[in-house]
């Protein structure tokens, strides 16, 4: 019960593992979540226990709220509280607006969006409480700019980054801060469909000229954890100077 804890939602691979891996080698107790592939999830759980961390592994929708009701019980009996909450969870799609379907669209913003408001409605009382407490969002550049033919995607980043900045002024007079990272082109397979010339075409356009590391934005997540207490409600770009 003294260890801090680490909610990672989304965290069975790509950006979310990294970043409970990373927790893990600090020595945080880690609570890791996925929607649906429980042996992905599992494997992650070996993987975070390998570094003698404490792991709960949560399999459900952290779209849901009563599942994510329930997943903050487990927590609080496993754990007590959640200290750092990294709100990973999030799907893509592409296509033309036109061909956009009203379930299309739920299913990303409840996914994407309503999953923050879910877990940070869950961990904010308790951080209250304890007048202390992180909360990091992954956002994406596409919630700063917009992209075409990413609409939804677009629309639940961007809600993202004003949801953390709202949530930020109410939140400081308690000690808390939020925070969010909009991610360029990371190195994952949510981005694995980019390949040969087309993968090539956008690394030049990345003054960088490679893609981001997953490590990378866990190592970034992790500093936004630690000390500095006067940085709050800010949308940190991590993008290789790309947009």
């Amino acid at each position: 019960m003294s260890k801090k804890t680490v909610l990672v939602t989304g965290s069975s691979r790509g950006i979310g593992k990294a970043i409970a891996l990373r927790f893990a080698k600090e020595g945080y107790n880690i609570v890791i979540n996925c929607s649906k592939n429980i042996d992905q999830l599992q494997q992650t759980k070996s993987e975070i226990e390998a570094y003698q961390a404490s792991c709960l592994a949560y399999l459900g929708d952290v779209g849901m709220y009563e599942l994510v009701k329930d997943m903050f019980g487990q927590i609080r009996e496993r754990f007590g509280r959640v200290d750092v909450l990294i709100n990973n969870a999030g799907i893509a799609s592409i296509g033309l607006f036109t061909d956009l379907k009203p379930e299309d669209w739920n299913r990303i913003i409840t996914t994407n969006l309503t999953s923050v408001y879910n877990c940070c409605s869950m961990a904010v009382p308790d951080m209250i409480h304890k007048q202390k407490g992180k909360i990091i969002n992954i956002s994406s550049v596409w919630g700063n700019v917009g992209a075409s033919c990413e609409v939804a995607y677009s629309a639940s980043k961007g809600g993202i980054n004003a949801f953390t900045k709202a949530l930020a002024k109410e939140l400081a007079p308690s000690n808390i801060q939020v925070n969010a990272i909009a991610c360029g082109v990371i190195d994952t397979e949510m981005n694995g469909l980019l390949e040969g010339e087309d993968l090539q075409q956008l690394i030049e356009e990345i003054p960088a000229n490679r893609l981001g590391k997953a490590e990378e934005v866990a190592d970034l997540a992790y500093q936004l954890s630690q000390k500095n207490e006067y940085l709050t409600g800010q949308i940190i770009t991590l993008d290789g100077g790309w947009t």
